[in-house]
């Protein structure tokens, strides 16, 4: 079989599943199973594919994804990020769309100890939507700080989804890590400003209220009690990163213990709410550990075949610059977003992208946190972005999924300007993993 034919079959088959709604990880099984049938050598292919299989997910790398989710399970169950909300909601008085930006500041934070985009737009969403409808924000001004600040949890450490896309690359997973915290902070100080000055030229969008004033302690009390600590969380798994001083492995371990602790300290931590965060962690992680083994296999069969060098050698024969050959990776990736998830993107075009930005002496950090930001933006792209129906999941029937696209769209611009930053200027991306080796 020709690798022009190999490519078909493995990329379109794996394609054309995801459009027909099998789940990520049975749809790389299937088309796995074909290929290692057809490739590998009949049942000989088979075994191997077995073997792959589980040699795919015992890399001690991939230890930091269970702990990741699990200091945001904890967060979640614990009811700890309302004490958080309630600390940043009394510092911010007077500042327009305040309860918009009192989400995007608390996402933020969330992030930095949360692992999982998904859970930190649910609970947002669950908290703050009904207050900020109650008061008389607009759909678009409520739902839009909602869905942008869940993206980037995506970013900022620690990040599930970015050890996954380290482990199937090959790029350092630490400096990958390091490589997100700029972009992230950029991308919500933009939402912040993009918040104020649209409710300061509409102020209907999001009415004042009154609201109840606190002095001395009881102004600072939630904030230093609650919203410090977990800040302090994220200093400790990314500096002791940064610094050298642990592996991201450590570091994940160093921050789910600290996170665990600081819930026994708060007397939030029951046996029932144990278990649930246990049992959301297992859950998630088992998808993304069983996705890791389809996706290694599937980049094996494929470069067996002949299909990924052959790919290869189409794009690097064209001579084109690298400048050109990462804008088409980055269209690519965009288009892609409108559809799929960002799991299938990566699994199905980086046994692709790969070689080539090896072959071109392309920065794999740049890469690598553009990618991010790609795959930030395919959670806000509608139609079918993860955040949006999250979003429509847990807002109240009067919001329409009219009103989510149109909340969603300003933001989708902001991210898109920070990717041409990165693209023309790379050391937002690489500077920091630079700094610190």
């Amino acid at each position: 079989m020709s690798w022009e034919a190999a490519a078909w079959l493995m990329l379109g088959g794996s394609t054309a599943l995801l459009f027909a709604g099998l789940p990520v990880a049975f749809s790389f099984l299937a088309i796995n199973l074909i290929g290692a049938w057809l490739f590998l050598g009949g049942d000989s292919g088979l075994v191997q594919l077995a073997r792959n299989s589980a040699a795919s997910v015992q890399s001690f790398a991939l230890t930091p994804i269970p702990l990741f989710v699990l200091m945001g399970e904890v967060l979640f169950h614990t009811g700890m990020a309302v004490k958080v909300i309630d600390g940043i909601e009394r510092l911010i008085r007077g500042l327009p769309g305040r309860l918009a930006v009192v989400a995007v500041v608390a996402g933020t934070v969330f992030s930095a100890i949360s692992g999982s985009t998904i859970a930190t737009t649910a609970m947002l969403g669950s908290l703050m939507l009904p207050i900020m409808l109650a008061r008389g924000y607009h759909p678009t001004m409520a739902t839009g700080p909602i869905m942008a600040v869940g993206a980037v949890d995506m970013l900022i450490p620690p990040s599930a989804l970015t050890v996954l896309l380290g482990s199937l690359s090959g790029i350092s997973i630490s400096k990958l890590l390091i490589g997100g915290v700029i972009p992230g902070l950029l991308l919500s100080l933009a939402f912040v400003t993009y918040i104020v000055v649209r409710v300061k030229l509409n102020p209907s969008l999001a009415p004042q209220s009154d609201v109840k004033h606190h002095r001395g302690w009881e102004h600072w009390r939630p904030f230093v009690l609650y919203v410090l600590p977990m800040v302090s969380i994220f200093v400790i798994v990314v500096g002791s990163m940064a610094a050298g001083w642990a592996t991201p492995t450590e570091s994940a371990a160093i921050g789910a213990m600290a996170t665990v602790l600081m819930a026994l300290v708060y007397r939030t931590l029951t046996l029932s709410n144990a278990l649930a965060s246990l049992r959301g962690t297992i859950a998630i992680a088992g998808m993304i550990l069983f996705i890791i083994v389809g996706a290694t296999t599937f980049a094996q069969i494929l470069s067996f075949s002949g299909a990924s060098n052959g790919l290869v050698e189409i794009i690097t024969g064209r001579e084109l610059s690298v400048m050109a050959v990462m804008g088409v990776m980055m269209a690519v990736l965009l288009f892609l977003g409108l559809f799929l998830e960002q799991v299938s993107m990566m699994m199905i075009t980086l046994p692709i992208f790969m070689p080539v930005v090896q072959q071109l002496g392309i920065d794999p950090i740049w890469f690598g946190v553009i990618y991010l930001v790609c795959m930030q933006l395919g959670l806000l792209l509608p139609p079918h972005g993860m955040l949006l129906m999250t979003m429509k999941g847990v807002a109240p029937p009067q919001v329409t999924m009219s009103d989510i696209f149109r909340a969603v769209t300003p933001y989708v611009v902001i991210s898109l300007l920070l990717l041409a930053l990165m693209f023309f200027w790379p050391p937002v991306a690489v500077w920091l993993p630079a700094r610190f080796g």
